[in-house]
């Protein structure tokens, strides 16, 4: 059973940056691709990210030009570095581990808040 856990949310003014970590335990990680999804409230969580584990990437349009998704399995860890945040990336930002190979489960993890606010 994979376990992820989030860290790096917190506030930031417009324009800042942070840089998101999911680290996995209880699997291998290297087995999967991580993606990242946001949540707003009210609302069901969109795709922002993902990264396979040959490293080929994928983004939501809006971010793509803002964040980098990337992963180091040597740490297994990813990660998702968000810079020129605006208003609206404010969200639950949540990371998702899901096997390239066969019908095995996905896990995510818990959740990490971003707000951006002045």
């Amino acid at each position: 059973q994979v376990q992820l856990v989030e860290s790096g949310g917190g506030l930031v003014q417009p324009g800042g940056s942070l840089r998101l970590s999911c680290t996995a335990t209880g699997g291998l990680f290297s087995l999967y691709a991580v993606g990242w999804y946001r949540q707003y409230p009210g609302k069901q969580r969109e795709f922002v990210a993902s990264v396979t584990n040959s490293g080929n990437t994928d983004y939501l349009d809006s971010v793509k030009d803002r964040f980098t998704v990337s992963r180091d399995n040597d740490k297994n860890t990813g990660y998702l570095h968000m810079t020129s945040l605006k208003f609206e990336d404010t969200a639950v930002y949540y990371c998702r581990a899901v096997p390239e190979v066969g019908l095995g489960a996905d896990y995510w993890g818990q959740g990490t808040q971003v707000t951006v606010s002045s």
